[in-house]
């Protein structure tokens, strides 16, 4: 959901309502399901270990198991995790929302540059919007870890994105915005919390300067039996350029293996200006190490 976190609206050029509905909800559809058939064979190469995937991704630590490749979600939160992704690893979460007047399809890739450092590029490749469906804005930037959890210290990281206007004219925002933030994740036994709060400073389209606002947003992650597990979520924006927003989230998750988890939930608008139940779910992927550290380590053992 990392691009719907950054609110990119987005369009279809002029066609029929129901036409565009169709089309989103149909692609929304084959996505999820070529994702889920992607997964499925990671559970049968893994079926001992798999993660709790009701907690967050900083109760899995997975810079403290370099040669097992454990899925770090940020989804289906708005609110991003304070930990990275694993050194080597490349990473997707895909999926979809739908509501009274809104689709899309929201996709978030990720790589762990090292092991503090993350590189990000997120984008809607589809929205629809009050009858208005097209292509988003996207985002581009990292996220760095500065402290890693220990004892009662929490996992606390840097955020930055850039938003690149490649939305559908009339879609997205229309103009380079840039958002910077901290996040914060800490465990407490098997209950997992983060906080996030974020400063955007979106530009004015067809004028010079930026408009302020903020993000804050606190989950709560736990599991709940077996492979699933549950989150929860209060998060909204501050007033400027648009009306302010609150949003409360309840999601179900299920791990198919260390590297692959599934979610599905609703979340409601308790204020503003957006639908007023919207449902999602989504997939989030660890496809490979880049690096190679497993097969490097295999062949030292031979």
């Amino acid at each position: 959901m990392q691009t719907s976190k950054s609110h990119t609206l987005l369009s279809f050029l002029q066609a029929p309502m129901v036409a565009h509905s169709y089309y989103a909800r149909s692609v929304c559809t084959l996505l999820l399901a070529a994702l889920v058939l992607a997964c499925a064979p990671l559970r049968a190469q893994n079926p001992s270990d798999p993660p709790e995937p009701g907690q967050g991704a900083a109760s899995t630590l997975p810079n403290s198991a370099p040669y097992q490749i454990t899925a770090v979600p940020n989804r289906p939160t708005f609110s991003t995790s304070a930990e990275a992704v694993q050194s080597g690893v490349l990473e997707i979460e895909y999926g979809f929302e739908t509501a009274d007047g809104h689709q899309n399809v929201n996709g978030l890739i990720k790589f762990g540059l090292t092991r503090k450092l993350e590189l990000r590029f997120a984008n809607n490749p589809i929205e629809r919007d009050a009858g208005v469906a097209g292509f988003g804005d996207s985002g581009a930037g990292f996220k760095y870890k500065v402290i890693e959890q220990k004892n009662w210290w929490p996992t606390f990281s840097l955020l930055y994105m850039a938003i690149i206007p490649t939305a559908t004219a009339g879609v997205g925002f229309g103009a380079v915005g840039h958002s910077a933030g901290i996040l914060v994740s800490k465990d407490f036994g098997k209950h997992h919390f983060d906080f996030n709060e974020t400063a955007q400073w979106l530009g004015r389209p067809n004028a010079s300067g930026f408009d302020r606002n903020y993000f804050t947003a606190l989950a709560y992650s736990h599991a709940v039996r077996g492979n699933w597990g549950m989150t929860a979520e209060i998060a909204g924006f501050s007033q400027a350029p648009t009306p302010a927003t609150m949003t409360l989230m309840g999601a179900a998750t299920y791990g198919v293996s260390s590297r692959c988890i599934l979610d599905t939930g609703i979340y409601v608008a308790a204020y503003g200006q957006l639908p007023r139940v919207t449902f999602f779910g989504g997939v989030t992927y660890s496809i490979a190490d880049l690096y190679h550290r497993r097969s490097k380590t295999s062949g030292k053992a031979h």
